[in-house]
């Protein structure tokens, strides 16, 4: 049984890839700090999906609740740790900008740890959550990993930059390899309740008004989250023969769907009609984001694509099951 480290455990797609490995009989060594950026409930819930999940599978999950910046590196270097996926950061393009500082800590400093780690370990099958963020507006459509990704738009973008430029540094003087993954706008159970698919299903279920930025004149490349982690999973299990250097890859839908349909899906879940106010555009948002998946299709030989539609349905009902038990 191989032992994987993953970071950022408590988060949205971090509790989707413990579980996805957990399936495929890995010992888990989840980690996470649960900070109050946004609801410790969620986070604690999804520690206990995850905990659930582990006893139904009868394999292990060793939860650590600690911050990247802490000394805990010290006891992870003595549990013959195979592989690393490096999930936790500080999120959010808008509170990067109201609060650079947290991104620095966690964004940096801690990514700096993780390198270090995996340095030291020797661990050959190291991948680390990027973002389609690094792309901007320079960017030409569909994003290209080949992209220079030079004009980042918000301080969390120059982040992931910077990991990307940090891990491959340490390709070139230490050998590291390694595997970025520009995630492309991440929908579906247990989400974020600072993103977009979240904010439209509340305030549908509440009667609540929305904000339209940019007077809906955007789109975005909606990815399922089982669509992430199952690409997360194959491509760990292809690392060693396919990756040689410090490698980045999009994982995206490939397909971007305009906001304002997006929404319009929301509505025919939920059955009710969204009051929205449009506005313009926000600080640190790029109009359209589309990904080139031609690379991904290369490495793990398939392209894995949830539809709209069905992806949608599981999201709100989802939704509706969990903040059900949330508000009793």
């Amino acid at each position: 049984m191989k032992n994987i480290l993953i970071t950022g455990a408590a988060g949205f797609i971090g509790m989707h890839t413990c579980i996805k490995f957990l399936n495929e009989g890995y010992h888990v060594i989840g980690l996470d700090n649960i900070n109050n950026y946004y609801s410790t409930k969620l986070k604690n819930d999804r520690i206990k999906n995850i905990l659930n999940e582990s006893k139904l599978l009868k394999n292990n999950f060793t939860f650590l609740e600690e911050d990247l910046n802490s000394t805990v590196w010290s006891d992870l270097n003595k549990m013959n740790i195979d592989i690393v996926i490096h999930l936790a950061a500080q999120a959010g393009v808008r509170y990067s900008i109201e609060n650079p500082n947290a991104y620095l800590e966690s964004n940096i400093l801690g990514f700096q740890k993780v390198l270090e780690f995996v340095t030291n370990n020797s661990i050959d099958n190291f991948l680390y959550a990027s973002s389609s963020s690094v792309y901007g507006k320079d960017s030409s459509q569909p994003f290209n990993e080949l992209a220079e990704c030079s004009s980042p738009e918000s301080y969390y973008a120059a982040t992931k930059r910077a990991n990307e430029l940090m891990a491959y540094s340490y390709w070139k003087t230490k050998g590291v390899k390694s595997l970025g993954l520009r995630f492309f706008t991440v929908y579906g159970s247990w989400g974020r309740p600072d993103m977009a698919p979240m904010i439209f299903a509340k305030a549908a279920f509440e009667n609540q008004l929305i904000k339209v930025f940019n007077h809906g004149i955007q789109k975005r490349d909606f990815t399922h989250v089982n669509d992430i982690v199952n690409s997360i999973l194959s491509l760990s299990e292809c690392f060693n023969k396919k990756i040689d250097t410090a490698e980045i890859v999009n994982i995206g839908n490939g397909a971007p769907t305009n906001l304002l349909d997006f929404i319009n899906i929301i509505e025919a879940k939920t059955g009710m009609k969204l009051q929205k106010e449009f506005i313009d555009a926000q600080l640190g948002d790029v109009a359209e984001t589309f990904a080139d998946d031609t690379k991904l299709n290369t490495l793990i030989g398939i392209r894995p694509k949830t539809d709209l539609n069905k992806g949608i349905d599981e999201f709100i009902n989802w939704y509706k099951l969990y903040y059900e038990n949330f508000n009793n």
